[in-house]
């Protein structure tokens, strides 16, 4: 206990000082008496250290250190004498038993306790008794003092200081960041959960909705402890950020496919985009796209993440206003949801991150289960079995060319501001066909894409299956299914030849379709530019398989498939028709591509996009009928059509698959054989012309011309 008579200073210390040594004995007046004299004398000056007998007593006073450093230091400063005697308890002197260091920081704990305290145990840890401090009595008061410490209210503990203290030094700065990064954290992952994942449908409106998944996300984060939570909070927030990334490849699929991206099939267009990158911008503009998109990829995952672990802060912060907020949000929602509220005709309460994900599942169990259905159609073949004399006799002696044209959609002849100019276009091919003995028959195939996809199209056209997907495309490659093309083939009747100028690698399919002969960009001769992502103007691929195939003396009959490619996205610049005998080696088309348009330029209008696909189409369409009055024939069958309709830039967003077909013939019994078809005379099919599935196209084609 304190000696009689001693006086005890009442210092109140902040809590924010309790477990800072050096605040405390600045709040309390006190220094450490050892310390300074050491601190302020050099080693090499200092007194060396008397000899301790086994007693415990040191020097001849036989006071503890302690005491003799109090008593110089009282000496020193006269007004803290006082203050050091009754930090000091006569028992404890007394006692030999109690070590220097243990007096002393008791001493100065009692100096800064209150003068009123009543507990036996002072902040610092020491027992305030008669009898001497023991190791258990320091651990319980250390640990007593930690619980205080542990319990201060956030609020009053010191703020952390930042990188380089910015936080201490600009208090205000500091609370507008902190108060900033919650609201953009908040912002993003609403963002992510209301976004649409199609351009067409999104909307400020569609930004204004209360998705229930940000109520869920609340009381997830509130019910887990501390540790769960962060980890949680990490894992939801890249998730969503994988979601979102999700969600703008969906964007890009939908403005070129007319559907979204295919998790389980559609990996393997991603390489195609970067072959288109390289073709319309060049190699380094295909560098600079993997490399922003790699980047953008971190970003939003990492981004995504750290937000969602800022927000769980703030919710375990401000826990009771979060509870409280959550559970209006709650009933909010469900009235919102009950009544179908909506805000400029979007509907306000919305579980539409959830639905988008549940059909993402839905989409790659189908996708998973595809190859088993698939497998099962491809054995269902109608004339596999049928003797190779029996097949496709009605068409012996003819030279018959099936020719795509590329993005030959519905919408050229059906969209009001291109109609006029197709129709012109169509009606001057049928004067030029009739003049050169031709007639010809339209009508409508349904294929099974949209916006790209071409070999997915060109299979379904020849195998008779319908072709959706990149998995159901390589297992019909690499199957025994016949072709329309390898049935001519297996007839020995014809020379099977292809002209796909734009294949400009390896195409090993190629022997699939029942090719006797490829001619790929490399082989037809062509010393021009490429026009964007066109090898070989269309023009030239023509007048290439006239000199290489077709205009050979006392060749066998020829089936060709022919891949006009000029009508390719992005259409521009494009090629326009010249005098058939001015073609050469095409270099004149180093000019007629500088004349050209550039891409960049317009794809930054929808309109002049669609005015620059009607005129690719139109030179595709001219190219092919001027070749055949040129260098058709008596034997001459054309069989030309569309792959499939072009991007939703073009066609406005419509779900329609149509493309047009036509059958041309200088022989009329040709076109008698199809007279129960009900097609529509001339290059033009009527609005109400049939319109059949492209993969029904094989078995009907090959029974009318069995025999």
């Amino acid at each position: 206990m304190p000696s009689p008579g001693s006086a005890r200073k009442d210092v109140r210390v902040p809590l924010f000082t309790r477990s800072h040594p050096l605040a405390q004995q600045k709040a309390t007046g006190e220094t450490d008496p050892t310390a300074a004299p050491e601190a302020a004398t050099p080693p090499e000056q200092q007194d060396p250290p008397e000899p301790v007998t086994p007693g415990g007593e040191a020097g001849s006073a036989e006071t503890p250190d302690g005491a003799d450093s109090g008593e110089a230091d009282a000496s020193a400063n006269p007004t803290e004498t006082a203050d050091s005697a009754e930090a000091v308890d006569p028992a404890d002197a007394a006692d030999p038993a109690r070590k220097p260091d243990s007096a002393d920081t008791t001493g100065s704990a009692k100096a800064a306790a209150p003068a009123d305290a009543t507990d036996t145990t002072t902040s610092a840890g020491a027992v305030d008794s008669d009898e001497p401090a023991t190791p258990a009595d320091a651990t319980e008061a250390a640990q007593s003092d930690a619980d205080a410490r542990s319990d201060d209210p956030p609020s009053q503990l010191p703020p952390r200081a930042g990188w380089f203290g910015w936080r201490s030094r600009f208090p205000v700065a500091a609370r507008v960041v902190r108060v900033g990064t919650s609201v953009l954290a908040g912002a993003l992952l609403l963002v992510a959960l209301v976004v649409p994942d199609r351009l067409d449908r999104m909307s400020f409106q569609s930004f204004l909705r209360l998705p229930v998944e940000l109520i869920v996300l609340a009381v997830v984060l509130l019910v887990l402890p501390a540790r769960a939570r962060r980890i949680a909070a990490v894992v939801t927030g890249a998730f969503v950020g994988l979601s979102t990334v999700l969600k703008c490849l969906d964007m890009g699929f939908y403005e070129t496919l007319a559907r979204p991206f295919d998790l389980v099939f559609d990996w393997v267009l991603l390489s195609d985009a970067a072959d288109w990158m390289k073709d319309s911008f060049g190699h380094s503009g295909e560098v600079l796209a993997i490399i922003g998109v790699i980047v953008l990829l971190i970003a939003v995952l990492a981004g995504s993440a750290l937000a969602m672990v800022r927000l769980a802060d703030v919710l375990a912060t401000h826990r009771p206003m979060a509870v409280r907020t959550t559970l209006v949000l709650g009933v909010v929602w469900i009235m919102c949801f009950t009544l179908s509220v909506q805000v400029g005709g979007v509907t306000l309460a919305t579980k539409g991150y959830s639905q988008f994900l549940s059909n993402r599942v839905k989409y790659v169990r189908e996708g998973l289960g595809d190859a088993d259905v698939f497998k099962k159609q491809l054995t269902v073949d109608a004339f596999a079995k049928t003797p190779p004399n029996q097949l496709l006799t009605g068409l012996r002696g003819k030279d018959v060319l099936f020719t795509f044209i590329e993005s030959y959609g519905r919408v050229a002849l059906d969209d009001p501001t291109m109609a006029p100019e197709m129709d012109k276009t169509l009606t001057a091919g049928d004067a030029r066909l009739k003049a050169a003995g031709f007639s010809s028959r339209s009508a409508w195939l349904r294929s099974p894409v949209t916006g790209a996809g071409s070999w997915l199209a060109h299979s379904t056209f020849l195998s008779g299956l319908w072709i959706k997907n990149q998995q159901r495309y390589r297992t019909v490659t690499t199957s025994t299914r016949a072709t329309l093309t390898s049935y001519f083939q297996k007839t020995g009747a014809w020379r099977t030849v292809g002209i796909v100028p734009g294949v400009r690698k390896s195409w090993p399919e190629g022997k699939y379709f029942g090719l006797d002969n490829i001619y790929d960009s490399t082989h037809l001769g062509y010393q021009g530019p490429y026009f964007s992502w066109t090898p070989v103007p269309d023009q030239f691929s023509l007048e290439s398989f006239e000199k290489l195939e077709y205009g050979k003396k006392n060749r066998d009959p020829i089936m060709a498939e022919i891949i006009l490619a000029s009508s390719h996205n992005p259409w521009s610049p494009i090629a326009h028709t010249i005098p058939w005998n001015q073609l050469g080696d095409g270099t004149i088309f180093n000019q007629i591509k500088k004349e050209g348009t550039n891409p960049t330029e317009v794809w930054k209008s929808a309109k002049r996009v669609r005015t620059e696909y009607r005129k690719a189409i139109q030179y595709s369409v001219d190219s092919l009928t001027q070749w055949v009055q040129r260098y058709g024939n008596k034997n001459t069958v054309l069989v030309f059509l569309g792959d499939h309709q072009p991007v939703p830039t073009v066609t406005g967003g419509t779900a329609d698959r149509d493309v047009p077909i036509t059958i041309v013939a200088h022989d009329p019994k040709v076109l008698d054989k199809i007279s129960s078809w009900g097609w529509t005379d001339g290059l033009k099919p009527a609005d109400s012309a049939p319109v059949l599935g492209m993969d029904k196209f094989r078995d009907r084609f090959m029974t009318a011309y069995a025999k």
